[in-house]
């Protein structure tokens, strides 16, 4: 792209396709530079023109200090090719603040305007735009962060349906941390909203646009009929699942939890009451606490997919491919964390509202050159600041804020990223119904205590001498040592949720206390000991499994408080071993590793403490068993 920033680089946010003459291709990409210019690209050359730029439009215009400033978004009206039509995102600040009048009253401390424009282009084809505009709406913020973020038209609403030509708004809190304010949860308030306007009606403040009359909160008293859903800190991406038309929102949260919820009208997201799945208190930002047992009682919708900050610094949301695109991808969520730039992908189908957040797995990437890469490192290494674009057809785009440049994902190979599963047959011996005293043997007897078939570990054990190994656990001595098996418990993190670094731990081919294999599910993958896949040797552990990249590991495996179903299979003769956490199909963690090859099988952790039940294993019988 071309250098337009005071560093001499384009900041790129979004990219789309402008809707051609009937139909929705056109060949053009459309990108925002938050610096100002808005290209347009040829999608099959990569050759670029300036179509306007905003900085030179409007005397107020922003870009510093930065943070989300400048031209963000734009979205064309679906029969742009017709009416010209198209809508741009941009933030003003200076005389624009006494000057302009926000459609809304604004915050008292209100330090910058996002504004909504429409465009009228004379000639849709044009290259360069030569037309009118018209301001839409203008909304106050008390600080530069979390303005307004995504505009865009559902692009699965045709000609006729009730949702066709309604622009979406998402409208972040604004607020300074910690002058947090009531505003996102108060339906009478634009801030922390998602909204939805019809811009070619008349109903709306000052004749600008239209108010739809299905909004979920036309006609309440003391509510603003834009308010399409609430209670949103950052709502920084959304999409539409091609499949089934639910509208996935992806939410940065404060410190502790970013979110993708499943979002219907009148939802309530719940900040700055919740943070993801969890209690969030003002006086105490850096942490987040379990839910009330009264809870049902505020309303509250909780998000599909969930991780905490461990796994990533912010969530940037992303699309579900429609089917065929990649086939590979089918059905699945692609999204990312920002700042690493390291893209994920979830199962759409496992989105469900009310239940357990879906698990999610890392992408790999090849570069143009074939060999494996990172986005750190196609964006010449430090902040990434990822994002995606999706043009027409479906075809996913990666860009880098950090450098101004896009790539499009030409080709998903393999299973999305994941290394091969264990192939081997593992045996048909069976080991189940193992939730009694008689059943393990613990390191510290007066540490465990076995209730209604779980196997609880009560408090943290100490710290062996010896090789740096898991502190306290449990031998599972009913049935044989296994060579290959498959390992299949329901585990649970008792530890508090406000300690990064809690775990607990599986153990395989346990020979003797200073020799056995281990998987590791914490909360924590960003340093060596945490979330993956482990040997002890008559040494300290070494890390085996293929995830960690010498600064992260696999997604967090556990990062709530909730019971989660894991499975482990090892193929003793090759050294395969895949974990599997909530009946994925994707492994979380995958290794290759043959130094003990048998032995038995535990559970336990180390300086924290948790639970087991519904233990099954079924495998081969070590001969002779260790």
């Amino acid at each position: 792209m071309p250098a337009t920033g005071g560093d001499g680089t384009a900041r790129i946010n979004f990219v789309s396709e402008l809707p051609g003459p009937g139909g929705p291709e056109s060949g053009r990409l459309a990108v925002p530079d938050l610096n100002g210019p808005l290209y347009l690209v040829d999608e099959e050359t990569g050759e670029q023109t300036e179509y306007l730029d905003a900085a030179d439009t409007f005397p107020d215009f922003v870009i510093q200090p930065s943070l989300g400033t400048g031209l963000g978004f734009v979205a064309f009206h679906p029969e742009f090719a017709e009416n010209g039509r198209f809508y741009t995102v941009h933030t003003e600040a200076g005389d624009a603040l006494t000057s302009a009048t926000p459609t809304f009253t604004p915050p008292e401390d209100t330090r910058v305007h996002g504004v909504i424009t429409e465009w009228t282009a004379d000639d849709p084809g044009a290259d360069t735009f030569a037309g009118t505009r018209r301001e839409v709406l203008r909304i106050g913020y008390s600080w530069f962060l979390h303005g307004l973020q995504q505009i865009s038209f559902n692009p699965l609403a045709g000609p006729g349906d009730a949702d066709h030509g309604l622009l979406y708004i998402a409208s972040g809190d604004g607020d300074e941390v910690p002058n947090f304010s009531d505003r996102p949860l108060d339906p009478g308030e634009p801030q922390g909203k998602l909204l939805r306007i019809d811009p070619a009606g008349d109903n709306g403040p000052g004749g600008a646009y239209g108010i739809p009359a299905d909004n979920p909160f036309v006609g309440q008293p003391d509510a603003l009929g834009e308010v399409y859903a609430l209670g949103f800190r950052n709502p920084h991406r959304f999409s539409w699942n091609p499949a089934d038309g639910r509208l996935f929102v992806g939410m940065i949260g404060e410190q502790s939890i970013d979110s993708v919820y499943d979002i219907e009208p009148g939802d309530n997201a719940g900040w700055n009451e919740r943070e993801g799945g969890f209690v969030f208190r003002r006086d105490d930002p850096s942490n987040v606490y379990p839910l009330p047992p009264d809870d049902d009682a505020y309303g509250y919708t909780y998000p599909v997919l969930s991780l905490g900050r461990n796994s990533g610094v912010s969530l940037v949301g992303g699309f579900v491919p429609p089917d065929g695109v990649y086939p590979v991808l089918d059905g699945r969520y692609v999204f990312g964390d920002i700042v690493s730039g390291e893209p994920r992908f979830a199962e759409a189908a496992a989105f469900e509202r009310g239940g357990e957040r879906a698990p999610f797995h890392e992408v790999g990437l090849v570069g143009p050159d074939g060999r494996p890469t990172t986005m750190a490192e196609l964006a010449g290494g430090g902040r990434v600041d990822l994002r995606f674009g999706q043009d027409a057809e479906g075809r996913l785009y990666l860009l880098s804020k950090a450098n101004g440049k896009v790539w499009r994902v030409t080709e998903v190979t393999g299973d999305a990223g994941q290394r091969p599963t264990p192939g081997c047959a593992v045996g048909d011996t069976v080991t189940t119904d193992v939730g009694e005293a008689a059943d393990w043997a613990p390191l510290t007897p007066g540490l465990w205590r076995f209730e209604n078939g779980e196997v609880i570990q009560t408090a943290a054990g100490e710290e062996p001498s010896g090789p740096r190994r898991p502190f306290e656990y449990a031998v599972l001595t009913a049935g044989p040592a296994y060579s290959s098996f498959v390992y299949e418990a329901t585990v649970r993190i008792d530890e508090p949720v406000t300690r990064n670094d809690r775990d607990v731990v599986l153990i395989y081919h346990y020979v003797s206390p200073t020799r056995f294999s281990y998987v590791h599910l914490s909360q924590d993958n960003t340093i060596y000991p945490h979330n993956g896949i482990f040997v002890v040797n008559d040494a300290d552990r070494v890390r085996v499994d293929d995830q960690w990249d010498g600064q992260l590991g696999a997604p967090p495996a556990i990062d709530d408080a909730d019971w989660h179903e894991v499975r482990v299979e090892v193929c003793a003769e090759t050294g395969e071993t895949a974990v599997y956490l909530d009946g994925a199909d994707e492994p979380l963690m995958t290794a290759t590793d043959t130094t003990l090859g048998a032995g038995r099988l535990g559970f336990g952790s180390f300086d924290n403490f948790g639970r087991v039940r519904d233990v099954t294993v079924t495998g081969t019988p070590a001969e002779p068993a260790p």
